[in-house]
C-alpha cells in the first residue's frame, strides 16, 4: 500500500507545487494584514460587559478584512456556524417585499429552513416576507444570462455558494465568478452580491471579493480559523453593506460597538495566520485522495489535477457499504474519538440521514480531516480537511486498505 501511495505523489508534484505557490501568495498577504494593523499582545485580552472599546475585537476584523480583500469585516465567536453567518448577514440586507435570488441553485440543506424553502419556521426569511428564487446551474457552471432574465427591481440579494455542499459539481473558481458579477452589477446595481465562502477561503489566490462580490460569509472552524479558533464565524465586505449587517448582529442603533469577548482572542488571530497553510495541507490531502481512488477505478470530483476552488473532495461508491466503511476508516485514524464507529443519524438540517466522521479537536471541525455523506444514492462520500497532510496520507493508506480488504474496490494485489 505504500508503493501505491507514494506513486500516487509522484504524480502529483506538479499539483503540490501549484497549490504551495498559492500558499506563499496567501501567507504573505495574511502576514501583512497583521503588520499593517501592528497586532500586539493587548489585542489578545478578553473583555466582559457591554465591550467597548473592545481593541482586539476590532482590530480582528481589520485584520481580517485586509485577509480577505474585503472593505471591512465583523469577525465574531458568538456565531456558532456559517449557516447562522449566512442568515445574519441575509437578515441585515433584506426587507419585508425583496427577491433573494440563488444564482447557483438550492442552497446547501441547511440553509433551507432559514430562507423558508421547506417547512414554515418561525423567524425564515420568507415568514418575514422575503421572496426567494432560484436558477440553476448549466452544466455545473454559472448561467449568468438566466440569472439576467429572472431580475426584477425587487432582487436585493444574488447569493451564490461558491463551494458544491451535497451537490455533484466543482466548486466556483473565484476568476469564473468575475464576468458574471460585472454583468449582474450592471444589471441590478441595487442588490448586493453575497458568496457562501465556506470551505474557499484560501483555496485560491483571490476570495470572491477581490472579483466583485460585495459580502463574503464563512466559518471559523473552517479554513480561516486554521484549526485553531475553537469557534465563530465571519462576514467581510463592502463597509456599507456591512454596517446593515452589524445591526442585525446585535441591535440596529448599536451595531458592531457593543459585544465583548470574556475569553482570549488569541486562537482567532493565530488561527487566521496558520491558515493559508493549514487550507494548503488540506488541500493536498484532497488531491492525494482523489489520486489513489482514481487509480482504483473510482469517480472522483474535482479531478486529483483539477484546480480546485475549495478543500472537498467528492468520491463516489457503488453502495452504502462502502460509503460508511470510508467514513469509518477515517474516524479511525483521527486524534480524537478514534475508538468510536460512526452511524448514519437524522441530523437536523438535512433531508436523508447522513454518516459523519469527524474525530475532531474543535467539534464539527470541516478544516480538521473528515468525512460526511448522506445515505441516499448515487452513493459520495465528501472529505474535507486535515491539519497536516502527513495525517491526510495516513487516513489515505488506512481507507484503501480497509475498502481492499473488505471486497470494495480493487486496487490490485494484496492490501499490504
Amino acid at each position: 500500500m505504500e508503493a501505491y501511495i507514494k506513486e500516487a505523489e509522484r504524480e502529483l508534484r506538479p499539483v503540490f507545487e501549484r497549490i504551495e505557490e498559492i500558499e506563499y501568495a496567501n501567507q504573505a498577504r495574511v502576514l501583512s494584514a497583521f503588520q499593517e494593523e501592528r497586532v500586539a499582545l493587548r489585542h489578545f485580552a478578553p473583555t466582559s460587559g457591554y465591550g467597548y472599546d473592545d481593541i482586539g475585537r476590532d482590530t480582528l476584523d481589520r485584520v481580517f478584512a485586509r485577509a480577505l480583500q474585503a472593505e471591512d469585516a465583523l469577525v465574531r465567536p458568538q456565531i456558532t456556524s456559517g449557516t447562522q453567518a449566512i442568515f445574519t448577514a441575509l437578515s441585515g440586507l433584506l426587507e419585508p417585499g425583496d427577491v433573494m435570488l440563488s444564482v447557483t441553485g438550492k442552497p446547501y440543506d441547511t440553509l433551507e429552513s432559514a430562507i423558508g424553502i421547506t417547512g414554515n419556521e418561525r423567524g425564515s426569511l420568507q415568514r418575514q416576507g422575503v421572496v426567494y428564487r432560484q436558477v440553476e446551474l448549466k452544466d455545473g457552471q454559472l448561467d449568468t444570462d438566466a440569472a439576467i432574465a429572472a431580475l426584477d427591481e425587487r432582487v436585493r440579494v444574488l447569493y451564490f455558494q461558491r463551494s458544491r455542499g451535497y451537490a455533484w459539481r466543482n466548486a466556483i473558481l473565484p476568476a469564473d465568478m468575475r464576468e458574471t458579477f460585472q454583468r449582474l452589477h450592471q444589471a441590478a446595481p441595487q442588490a448586493a452580491i453575497v458568496v457562501d465562502n465556506c470551505y474557499g477561503e484560501f483555496v485560491c489566490m483571490d476570495e470572491p471579493t477581490a472579483v466583485g462580490a460585495d459580502i463574503i460569509i464563512g466559518s471559523l472552524i473552517k479554513n480561516p480559523g486554521g484549526g485553531v479558533a475553537p469557534t465563530g464565524g465571519y462576514i467581510a465586505g463592502k463597509a456599507r453593506y456591512i454596517e446593515r449587517v452589524a445591526n442585525r448582529l446585535t441591535v440596529p442603533g448599536m451595531g458592531r460597538e457593543v459585544g465583548s469577548y470574556a475569553g482570549s482572542y488569541a486562537p482567532f488571530y493565530q488561527g487566521l495566520f496558520l491558515a493559508p497553510h493549514v487550507v494548503a495541507q488540506a488541500v493536498k490531502t484532497a488531491a492525494l485522495f482523489a489520486r489513489v481512488f482514481e487509480k482504483a477505478g473510482m469517480t472522483s470530483m474535482p479531478a486529483s489535477d483539477a484546480v480546485r476552488s475549495d478543500i472537498v473532495q467528492a468520491l463516489r461508491f457503488d453502495s452504502a457499504e462502502a460509503l460508511c466503511l470510508l467514513c469509518r476508516s477515517i474516524q479511525a485514524v483521527s486524534p480524537v474519538d478514534s475508538f468510536l464507529v460512526p452511524e448514519p443519524w437524522d441530523m437536523p438540517g438535512y433531508n436523508d440521514q447522513v454518516i459523519m466522521a469527524a474525530g475532531a479537536f474543535v467539534q464539527g471541525s470541516s478544516i480538521e480531516l473528515s468525512a460526511d455523506g448522506p445515505l441516499s444514492t448515487p452513493y459520495t462520500a465528501y472529505i474535507q480537511g486535515g491539519l497536516t497532510y502527513a495525517h491526510g496520507r495516513i487516513a489515505a493508506c488506512e481507507t484503501l486498505r480497509a475498502l481492499h480488504q473488505a471486497g470494495l474496490i480493487n486496487i490490485g494485489g494484496t492490501a499490504q
